[in-house]
């Protein structure tokens, strides 16, 4: 079957801040929808990929109406989810008898609502996407219903069915590597500014789940009874090898925490010294989970930066948001990275329930006194099917505004903090954070390249107008 999977047209604006944007934009490349297109492309379909990151709403209309796909795969988060059900309506319009399908984390987690927000949606993925879309498509080509198609909510004439769930994937080295052929071009794919080294940048993931419980987080194994499900090093490897036969030159590695499993993240390190290969690459980790020996391996391997989810600098709201970690954990991570040669980067949560005004301003204080290289600094985001989410009652309030669930929007408001107050706390951190003489004297000194350069000039841009403009990062709020 002709197909076109689509991540619906949005801008930078529609995240960040337009005084802000040119040192937060980033365009992942987007490893799920990458993954179904390549079960589809293995099970002999026709895929097209349009990317609505890099291309207007006219532009993805034209392109389906030249194409005449019969079947349309819409991913969709919170906040893009008006714009999904705008793009399946258009579309609808141009090609009347097209089987419209969603996935991602908003239809995951909402299923049948979906369905009931849109008539011209016929069928929620409401798990992992590889197998259960390719099933689908064999019942489309044989012209029978999706009964019994497991991991699916779908349209029969008037009636929603949801089929049962499908289990997780355990074998993830059964799946093929993601189709990134389908990407125009690899080089406009970048992380955020300052948060690689070398382009173009792969995307990969070495594992799929967490066992971690933390409030604000959103898994499809909810219950966790399915931990981790690791690829072997050798799989990881063949398309680490892959990608570099490929082009790309540095990878982002984004599970959860590489080093959920210490020896296997140590055998990974251990094996691409081995290969001698030629890339650099940046790895998250959890603060408790990591050592001064294997950040070195990291360091040796090819490793330039790792990310900790430091998230507060109040033990209480560590607790809170159920995240397994202490304050001296986090210092000790910082350090023996630092010690390791790595840039270390900490994002910071305000918005935390129970956190007040002063709570924030400790965490303000404890970023600057961790000292990382990059620190970041959002408002906690429950997207839906998270704990706070699903109680919200229990936390505080809720935006109705889909739009507000990025990060940067507060979404969420606790009982003890003002919608505003988040806006103050975040833009208050960046401006103390990022305008320190010390710090200034450092990322000049790293200036090395065009790309350092650039990053440099944008961050420069942003802090300015943190410093002359009020409520930088302040919406109205919306009904």
């Amino acid at each position: 079957m002709k197909c076109a999977l689509i991540i619906p047209a949005w801008s930078p604006e529609d995240i960040f801040s337009s005084k802000t944007a040119g040192s937060q934009i980033n365009y992942w490349q987007p490893l799920g929808t990458l993954y179904v297109a390549a079960s589809m492309l293995k099970a002999g379909h026709d895929v097209k990929f349009l990317n609505g990151g890099f291309m207007s709403h006219k532009e993805i209309l034209r392109h389906v109406s030249e194409y005449t796909p019969d079947f349309i795969g819409l991913y969709s988060t919170a906040f893009g989810w008006k714009k999904a059900v705008q793009t399946a309506s258009d579309i609808r319009q141009i090609l009347k008898n097209v089987f419209t399908t969603v996935g991602g984390p908003y239809p995951i987690a909402m299923q049948e609502k979906c369905l009931s927000d849109s008539a011209d949606i016929d069928a929620v993925v409401t798990g992992e996407g590889e197998i259960t879309v390719v099933e689908i498509l064999k019942k489309l080509s044989q012209g029978k219903s999706l009964e019994g198609v497991e991991g699916v909510v779908f349209r029969d004439g008037g009636k929603i069915i949801k089929n049962p769930a499908r289990p997780l994937i355990t074998d993830v080295d059964s799946l093929p590597f993601p189709a990134r052929g389908l990407l125009k071009d690899a080089a406009d794919y970048i992380p955020p500014p300052a948060t690689y080294k070398r382009r173009p940048v792969a995307v990969i993931i070495t594992s799929r789940g967490c066992t971690r419980r933390c409030i604000y987080c959103f898994q499809i194994d909810k219950e966790r009874t399915h931990g981790i499900r690791y690829r072997s090093i050798e799989n990881v490897m063949q398309e680490i090898e892959l990608c570099l036969k490929q082009g790309y030159r540095e990878i982002k590695f984004i599970d959860d925490t590489l080093a959920a499993d210490y020896d296997r993240a140590m055998k990974l390190t251990q094996e691409i010294k081995k290969r001698r290969l030629d890339f650099t690459w940046f790895a998250s980790a959890c603060v408790n989970q990591v050592d001064l020996p294997l950040l070195k391996a990291f360091k040796e391997a090819g490793c330039w930066a790792i990310l900790f989810g430091a998230e507060s600098g109040v033990q209480k709201d560590l607790n809170t948001i159920r995240k397994g970690i202490t304050l001296e954990q986090t210092r000790k991570a910082v350090e023996a990275a630092k010690e390791a040669g790595l840039t270390v980067y900490t994002p910071f949560l305000f918005g935390i329930p129970g956190q007040t005004f002063e709570d924030g301003l400790k965490t303000i204080e404890f970023a600057c006194d961790l000292n990382p290289d990059i620190a970041n600094f959002h408002a906690l985001t429950p997207f839906p099917g998270t704990e706070i989410y699903d109680n919200i009652e229990k936390y505080g309030a809720m935006s109705g505004d889909l739009a507000d669930f990025t990060y940067q929007g507060a979404a969420f408001i606790p009982y003890s903090m003002t919608r505003q107050d988040i806006a103050e706390l975040r833009q208050l951190a960046f401006k103390k954070f990022y305008s320190r003489p010390g710090f200034i004297l450092k990322r000049l000194s790293k200036l090395r390249s065009f790309s350092d350069l650039s990053a440099g000039l944008n961050g420069v841009k942003s802090l300015f107008w943190l410093w002359v403009k009020e409520g930088v990062f302040r919406r109205e709020t919306r009904k």
